[in-house]
């Protein structure tokens, strides 16, 4: 269901459906760079965090880590990242297969800025079987993200 809801959201745009499986398992960084022959920095990783008051995911480039610094200033709180069974929960996808994209319910979107450098990312699309290719200024303007600088 979690690819299907994916799919969907790209054709409700009015999009052509750009997702693709990939020919092994891209649950990790590391697989999806492996599989799809490409630098790590270039598969999008979809993180989940809770906030005091809602949950929040963040996009960033797959070799890029949270720093807690800046979270904290930007969110005003520190950085708790959601457990893998309330991954699933709210975002409708499995851990490995998180993307911003066909979300079981609406939930605030925040791209890192350190995306911006690339012409194209690669986030997994509902499984981790699947991904697909997309400009990280399209990404922003199809969840209506907000880019934001939490990385180190």
């Amino acid at each position: 269901m979690s690819v299907e809801s994916v799919q969907k959201f790209f054709t409700e745009h009015g999009l052509v459906d750009p997702v693709f499986k990939l020919d092994e398992c891209g649950a990790t960084v590391d697989l999806a760079a492996k599989t799809l022959g490409v630098e790590p920095e270039l598969i999008a990783k979809t993180l989940s965090f809770r906030l005091k008051d809602r949950d929040i995911l963040i996009v960033t480039k797959g070799d890029a880590r949270i720093d807690n610094r800046k979270y904290k200033d930007f969110f005003k709180t520190k950085a708790k990242m959601l457990d893998h069974d309330e991954v699933a929960q709210i975002t409708g996808h499995p851990v490995g297969g998180v993307c911003p994209f066909g979300l079981a319910s609406p939930i605030e979107v925040y791209i890192d800025v350190s995306l911006n450098t690339y012409e194209y990312v690669y986030p997994a699309a509902g499984s981790a079987f699947t991904a697909l290719k997309i400009r990280p200024q399209d990404m922003q303007e199809l969840t209506k993200a907000e880019f934001i600088d939490v990385c180190k």
